[in-house]
């Protein structure tokens, strides 16, 4: 055991950590030289160039004492929707590298996963990347790191995933200083999951990390919070590919293939232990992360609802922050209320739902949750606005909140209080970092960040701002529903809740742009934006009309009148029948109204 060494890295979004990752593998000859970034296996993540999942794989290194060491590296997603990935891989090392971009220095992200590095108790090694940049600045960002982590100016190392540089260097300080994972190996068998995957040939794959004790290939184990018993038929540890092995011992990471059909029976953060020599109590095991944004996700073909939940429940496996329950809808049917941790976040499985289930849906406008207290003081949770109680029962309203960090340079301040107010958030305090680098903290309600406030945050601060935010509270909000109506009918997916002072205008933008993305009927379609019974904007889309009077050359008016009304009561007639098809572009062009 005290040759083991678990570790992971963390960092901000697009600062070096998967090409780091591919560096050390080289260098302890896990892995060929090559280019590609290897633990990025996913289409999606090599073609967006981001982390979405954590990835576990075991390196060999023999330090420079001569001794053999086993590495179990953790790849961490950088970006703050997949924070969630971040504390599982932190709940399953002792040491972390902290990786900083020495063009750009700590960003906001940086010092998130740092605190969850530092609550969790973890070994902290200081990295600085990039630093053969020809616009690094590795003084301003060593002085950066030195006042976040209180460490010496020699304990940083300097690193390059491009050529190399500091990566033996790192690796004899992840032995040195990262402590051996502590355990008893003569206790009954106690092993985390932090970690599983579906695969359709094995079943569900389930990654752990074993805190005390040994498992064996062929022993009957027990998962504590399901309660079900499985025989373990392979057991292993993570190389480039399963590598199998007949025992594992307190310290290990690695997998278990025990034939689970059923992705429900696999939760993340639950305990294994072994059936004859059971534990006493489970692992306190990480928190478990709520989630931010609400969406419906519907399928287009009304049969393929039992399918969707299949695929749901698949994706939950190997990404448990999305969360989901069945809901009805008017206009689409049946369908899905899922809960996501952000915008990125929501794009990224409906893209994976598509490319690896086949699977399109269509979704509904983001929003999050709110606490209605009604007139006899019960209060209900609405993550939906068509599920909102009557307005006349409802006493009050109250929305989530959160604490947003930014992290930007002095010369984007104006603009970005400026965005900040304009989205009802209140200053708290604000601070320099170093230099002429900013950070400030406001406190924001989450329905307004959602849509599209980072979006807006990098355009005007030129891409160098950082956002990062965590939820504060609930607070009584003067909200009101928005509905849509399409010749008098009310379009569930559309309804929004909005902010009194916000409510008129946004009402009027999106009839403005569902004018425009309506196809025309043959009938005129009366576009309606209504708070309760009070309406307050209207667009029309025309009726596309054939030219009756056509064939008439000459002759009497009123043989061109009696076309015209036989026209006209066709019209009337098929208004009464016809109904308006939204586009799924409709659902999706109001979140980017502007």
């Amino acid at each position: 055991m005290n040759h083991i060494r678990n570790f992971c890295i963390i960092a901000h979004i697009d600062h070096g950590k998967s090409t780091l990752a591919d560096r050390l593998l080289e260098h302890t000859k896990t892995i060929a030289v090559n280019e590609a970034q290897v633990l990025d296996d996913m289409e999606l993540e090599k073609e967006r160039g981001i982390t979405i999942k954590s990835h576990a794989i075991q390196m060999e290194y023999t330090a420079n004492d001569g001794q053999p060491y086993i590495l179990n590296l953790i790849d961490t997603p950088g970006h703050v929707d997949f924070s969630y990935e971040v504390s599982r891989s932190i709940a399953a090392c002792e040491g972390c590298l902290l990786l900083v971009d020495s063009t750009q220095g700590v960003q906001a992200q940086t010092i998130s996963n740092l605190y969850m590095a530092i609550e969790q108790d973890l070994e902290i090694i200081p990295v600085l990347s990039k630093c053969d940049m020809i616009n690094s600045m590795p003084e301003q960002v060593e002085d950066e790191i030195i006042e976040l982590l209180g460490c010496k100016r020699e304990e940083i190392v300097h690193t390059s995933g491009k050529t190399g540089e500091g990566v033996e260097e790192i690796l004899q300080r992840i032995v040195d200083v990262i402590p051996p994972p502590s355990g008893d190996e003569s206790a009954p068998l106690q092993a985390m999951i932090f970690d599983s995957v579906f695969n359709p040939f094995r079943g569900i794959i389930a990654y752990f990390k074993i805190v005390n004790g040994s498992i064996r290939q062929g022993e009957e184990v027990v998962f504590v919070n399901t309660k079900e018993k499985y025989i373990a038929d392979e057991i292993g540890v993570l190389k480039m590919e399963l590598s199998p092995r007949k025992e594992m011992h307190c310290g290990d990471v690695g997998y278990i293939v025990s034939g689970i059909k059923s992705a429900t029976e696999v939760k993340v953060g639950d305990t294994i232990t072994s059936v004859a020599n059971p534990c006493n109590k489970a692992i306190a095991g990480f928190e478990e992360v709520k989630p931010m944004v609400f969406a419906g996700l519907y399928p287009i073909e009304t049969e393929d609802f039992e399918n969707l939940r299949s695929c749901l429940e698949k994706l939950q496996l190997n990404d448990a922050s999305l969360t989901f329950q069945p809901e009805s809808s008017v206009a689409l049917g049946f369908g899905f209320r899922c809960g996501f941790l952000g915008l990125l976040h929501m794009d990224i499985i409906q893209e994976r739902l598509d490319r690896e289930f086949n699977m399109s849906v269509i979704t509904t406008v983001p929003n999050v949750s709110y606490h209605i207290f009604d007139k006899h003081g019960d209060m209900i949770e609405v993550h939906n606005p068509a599920g909102m109680p009557d307005i006349t029962e409802i006493e009050h309203i109250e929305e989530p909140y959160i604490r947003a960090s930014i992290i930007t340079r002095s010369e984007f301040i104006g603009p970005i209080m400026t965005l900040c107010l304009s989205k009802r958030g209140e200053l708290v305090k604000q601070e320099y970092v170093s230099g002429d680098r900013i950070e400030i903290h406001y406190d924001m309600p989450l329905a307004e960040i959602v849509i599209d406030f980072y979006d807006k945050l990098k355009s005007i601060s030129k891409g160098y701002a950082s956002f990062d935010y965590h939820p504060i509270e609930f607070r009584p909000s003067k909200l009101i529903k928005l509905d849509i109506l399409l010749n008098g009918e009310p379009v569930d997916a559309l309804s929004t809740l909005t902010h009194v002072d916000n409510a008129v205008t946004f009402g009027r933008r999106m009839c403005e742009k569902l004018k425009e993305l309506l196809p025309r009927q043959q009938f005129d379609i009366a576009i309606q934006a209504a708070i309760g019974a009070k309406i307050i904007a209207r667009e029309t889309v025309k009726q596309v009309r054939k030219d009756v009077t056509a064939k008439c050359y000459g002759g009497d008016i009123s043989r061109k009148r009696k076309l015209l009304e036989k026209q006209k009561r066709g019209k009337k007639r098929m208004k009464q029948i016809g109904n308006v098809q939204v586009p799924q572009k409709a659902f999706l062009a109001v979140l980017k109204l502007d």
